[in-house]
Parts: C-alpha cells; structure tokens; sequence
C-alpha cells in the first residue's frame, strides 16, 4: 500500500456541526452558535440548547450572520479546538423594511 492511504486510515473521524456566526471580532477567530434540539426525556416537548463554540478561521472570511461548517481538531488556544470549514451560506446584511 502506499503511504498516503496509510494515513488516510489512521485518520479518526472528526465532530462537524453547523452553526452561525455570532462575533468575528478576534483575530483569526470566530465565535459560533450550534444549536441542539431534542425531546426533553419526561415531558415529551422539544427543547433547544445553543452552544458557543470558539473556531479558528485563518483567513478571516466569516462574517457575523453566516452559515458556517467547522469541524473539531486539537486545542489551538485554552478556548479554540475548532476550525472553519466552509461558509454555507452567506449573510447579505440587507434589512427587509415591513409596511
């Protein structure tokens, strides 16, 4: 076997989640909101729990309001174990104005 496909099967598989993008601020940093659904174990109804996680985008292309796919990886800072993957879809900024 050659060596690439060696290290394609050592590979583990990563955690990936979509979320939007709440804070771009930082530098080379994005701030991300995952949402999580599910029925509640007693009371049947479905809740809804957000996480933030904090991902690492070294380009700085994610703007506040986009898409995003990221994926987990090792600890780049104390709070940074994610990185952007892709943007899925773009946050146009234009306000839609009733009446």
């Amino acid at each position: 076997m050659s060596e690439m496909s060696d290290t394609n099967l050592a590979r583990h598989h990563r955690k990936e989640r979509l979320g939007d993008v709440i804070s771009n601020k930082m530098n080379k940093t994005i701030i991300v909101r995952v949402e999580r659904r599910f029925q509640h174990p007693k009371y049947k109804k479905v809740v809804t729990r957000y996480h933030k996680l904090y991902a690492h985008d070294e380009k700085g292309e994610a703007k506040t309001g986009d898409r995003v796919r990221i994926a987990e990886t090792r600890p780049i800072s104390k709070t940074k174990c994610w990185r952007l993957i892709e943007i899925v879809d773009r946050h146009t900024g234009v306000a839609v104005v009733a009446g």
